[in-house]
This record gives C-alpha cells, structure tokens and sequence, in this order.
C-alpha cells in the first residue's frame, strides 16, 4: 500500500457545494475508485488558501490511468465549475513530496 498526497484548488465561494457533491458521491464512482487501487481516500479543505489537500493509500499493482473511464470523466465535468481544471477537465493535481515522518 503507497500513500499519494496532492493538492487541488477550489474555487472561492464553492466549498458548501463541494462539500455537498461529495456527501452525494455517486456509489458507482467509489466503486471505481475501489476497483482501481484507491482504498482510503480523504479531501482535506484549508479556507485560508481554498486548497484541497487529498490523501489516497492505493494498492499500486491495481491503479490504472482513471481518465480511461467515462464515469470518471463525467464527475469531473460535474465538479468542474468549483476547482481549477486542465485541458482535458481533470481537476490540476499537484503530487506534494513527504519531509517528514513519525510512525
């Protein structure tokens, strides 16, 4: 099992309906997410900043690339008006690097 932290940014004023659409996650979405290698998924929210910070532990044998997945890409159509996005409408993720360690 690896961790994979990133960040994400929501856009200002959003973070009611963000909060909204994940309490109404699609089931089938977490199935996908499950199928894929994503075990344990938490979305961490810093107001200050409107940075989403995510923490995934994945099975790395099982990850596939997610964009291959029509489901996939139709969530993130639906979450794309609240976060910064890329060409393609996949929220801009940003792999941060661990410094430190206490276990």
């Amino acid at each position: 099992m690896k961790q994979v932290v990133f960040k994400m940014q929501l856009k200002q004023g959003y973070e009611a309906e963000y909060r909204k659409r994940h309490d109404e996650i699609w089931p089938e979405l977490v199935t996908l997410l499950k199928q894929n290698g994503i075990k344990d998924y938490h979305i961490y929210f810093d107001k200050e900043t409107h940075t989403l910070i995510a923490v995934q532990y994945v099975d790395e044998q099982a990850v596939t690339d997610l964009s291959q997945y029509p489901l996939m890409r139709k969530w993130w159509d639906h979450m794309a008006e609240l976060m910064e996005v890329n060409a393609e409408g996949a929220p801009v993720v940003v792999i941060l690097g661990e410094v430190f360690s206490m276990s």
